[in-house]
């Protein structure tokens, strides 16, 4: 009982911040590629914060909270994709570098300000408020949350953001090539999992960047060292 507990525990804590991460990575796709002349995402009613359009069964809710329950120690999932369609770029290859570098840098956004709000909630809330500990919680998840997923989206592995980035700079033919990679990355992807490999490539990255993002934001507001 008290490990379904827990696990109830983690999801009311871990959820709000994954939810907002993958929505707001996913809108912020569609709200360049509208500024870079594709409005696919806005005919399709996605460019939206809200998020029933961006919710996939399996990726947003079924996959994460399995993952919670099972009580691993990475959240992982996704929102739908939301649709672009590169051609209607006024130019491809710079609309195709900034929309796709739109999502990983709206969760760095995103984890700044989650790190800003968990030092004013240390600096400006009553520790004996009785959502102090679940806001503190919530906050430094979603600094974890959203670097996790904005480096994991960097990475060169078609179809994610960080192959886009890299096709943007590619000739015609070597594009092609690169792209021919996508049927297998899924088991790119598993075996690095398994093997222990993803971690070891972000792990090091995401602990520091969520320990150096909360300790400025500490400082910022100038809180005594020593505290949560």
């Amino acid at each position: 009982m008290s490990s379904f507990s827990d696990s109830i525990q983690r999801l009311s804590i871990m959820i709000v911040p994954f939810l907002m991460a993958v929505i707001f990575h996913e809108f912020a796709h569609g709200f360049v590629a509208s500024r870079w002349g594709d409005q696919t995402a806005r005919d399709q009613g996605r460019l939206t914060l809200n998020p029933a359009p961006h919710i996939d069964p399996l990726g947003t809710l079924l996959l994460p909270m399995l993952m919670l329950f099972m009580g691993s120690g990475m959240l992982f999932g996704w929102a739908r994709p939301v649709p672009i369609n590169p051609t209607r770029f006024r130019k491809y290859r710079a609309g195709l570098f900034w929309v796709s570098l739109a999502g990983p840098a709206m969760n760095f956004i995103l984890a700044a300000f989650s790190g800003i709000a968990f030092a004013a909630i240390l600096k400006f809330m009553q520790p004996d408020f009785y959502l102090f500990d679940p806001l503190l919680q919530m906050t430094k998840a979603s600094v974890l949350l959203n670097f996790s997923l904005g480096l994991f989206n960097l990475l060169p592995l078609p179809p994610l953001d960080g192959s886009k980035i890299l096709e943007a700079f590619l000739p015609y033919n070597a594009m092609k090539i690169y792209e021919s990679i996508t049927p297998y990355s899924l088991y790119i992807f598993l075996a690095l999992m398994f093997t222990g490999a993803l971690s070891m490539i972000l792990s090091p990255s995401v602990q520091f960047l969520s320990q150096f993002t909360l300790s400025q934001s500490i400082a910022l507001f100038r809180i005594p060292l020593g505290l949560p």
